[in-house]
């Protein structure tokens, strides 16, 4: 992973690029909390409107799908047109989409704009690690990456306070679609008002090294990319079925179960943010990628276990299998925009998010039909054999330390 390939000119001012991080990190966070609203319908679907849990993880998983489509596309973009305004325009359609899903009583209907905002949606994942990424300098990537990247958990976070109780009114679908629906457009707003482009060299006056493309000749973003699909599968597990087994299973309630789900979250972003800082220190970001992901083996098992036994320990395992499975993220994020660079950072990250998405609109459906058929320890155990397979994936041995 030569260091050529990833450096950027310094910024232009000390405060630019924490400014750049927090925009960023709160524009994609909304996205985030539009892309997973589908998951605090569910106990919704299940109980007022007799809905299976195989049906609900479906309409849970119509933003990812949509996503899955336009990914690479936005990554495009991104490299050809720069991150602010990509950011924006998709921020702001996603809100849109929301807005309009809102007003619709069908579940069809709202399913297909669930689809369509997750296609407008997949501009924040690729727009905004470029514009972290192309701020900071190597020392200090991994930790605002790592910033960055507890944007997915904040968005659930964020969803979790207010949507489960939204839908308990009166018009609750309505009101629960309302509240993303607005973080979206506000989001959008601030990107275009408060970002600007960060560094990054002309390409007339870039090395050879720096324009070619680094699929060709080598297999390290191909194995990190299935990785990360691999470890997107107990994420998307855990961020989609927890409150639902809190309530149904667990008989919680829903203010109680929220809470739990809001703690995980947040405990998830702030463990995002210390594996960051943990990169820098040890100059890697694939070792410490392939620890979290023998972790999350681990903590799937322990809880598979822990269920299956009805321990009084189960509701502290799921949290701490919750924390853990979104260990990685930042940094696969990471090792991509360097190990890619300027020129094809962007379409990288795309494939990147691309193969995550694929995996996280799969799940719940699959999972749900597993938990269904087989029970939650079963589908638990089967669950922790995907942060198993990530483990030799990784490409531990390709990165050179960056320190």
């Amino acid at each position: 992973m030569p260091s050529q390939r990833y450096e950027t000119a310094a910024p232009t001012s000390i405060a630019r690029p924490w400014l750049t991080l927090a925009v960023s990190v709160a524009a994609t966070s909304c996205a985030f909390l539009f892309i997973n609203c589908g998951v605090f319908l569910i106990p919704a679907l299940e109980t007022a409107r007799h809905t299976s849990l195989t049906a609900a993880g479906l309409l849970s998983a119509m933003p990812s799908f949509g996503m899955v489509l336009t990914l690479v596309g936005w990554g495009y973009l991104v490299d050809r047109l720069g991150e602010r305004k990509t950011l924006a325009v998709g921020t702001g359609l996603a809100g849109v989409a929301a807005f309009a899903a809102a007003a619709m009583h069908s579940l069809v209907a709202i399913g297909a704009l669930l689809f369509v905002g997750g296609m407008a949606a997949a501009s924040s994942n690729v727009a905004g690690g470029r514009l972290v990424s192309g701020s900071f300098p190597p020392q200090q990537r991994g930790l605002a990456m790592g910033i960055r990247q507890t944007a997915q958990p904040l968005g659930v976070a964020v969803g979790a306070i207010a949507m489960p109780e939204l839908t308990e009114v009166e018009n609750g679908f309505f009101a629960a679609l309302l509240y993303p629906a607005i973080a979206c457009a506000v989001a959008a707003l601030a990107s275009y008002a408060l970002l600007t482009d960060p560094p990054r060299p002309a390409r007339a006056a870039a090395t050879a090294e720096q324009l070619a493309n680094p699929y060709q000749g080598s297999n390290v973003l191909h194995r990190i990319h299935l990785a990360s699909a691999f470890l997107m599968v107990p994420q998307s597990m855990t961020v989609t079925f927890m409150l639902v087994w809190l309530i149904v299973d667990h008989h919680w309630s829903v203010p109680t179960a929220s809470v739990l789900v809001t703690v995980a979250q947040l405990t998830g972003a702030i463990g995002r943010i210390v594996v960051g800082r943990w990169s820098d220190r040890v100059g890697s970001r694939l070792r410490p990628n392939r620890i979290v992901a023998g972790a999350g083996c681990l903590a799937l098992l322990v809880l598979a276990l822990n269920e299956y036994l009805a321990s009084p320990l189960t509701e502290a395992a799921m949290v701490v299998a919750t924390v853990i499975a979104v260990g990685y993220n930042g940094l696969a994020a990471t090792a991509i925009t360097e190990y890619a660079g300027p020129f094809w950072s962007g379409r990288a990250l795309g494939v990147q998010n691309t193969a995550q998405r694929v995996m996280a609109a799969a799940t719940p459906p699959a999972f749900g039909a597993l938990i269904t058929a087989v029970g939650y320890p079963v589908a638990f155990a089967i669950c922790a054999v995907f942060p198993l397979l990530a483990v030799p994936m990784v490409p531990v041995k390709a990165e050179p330390l960056t320190r």
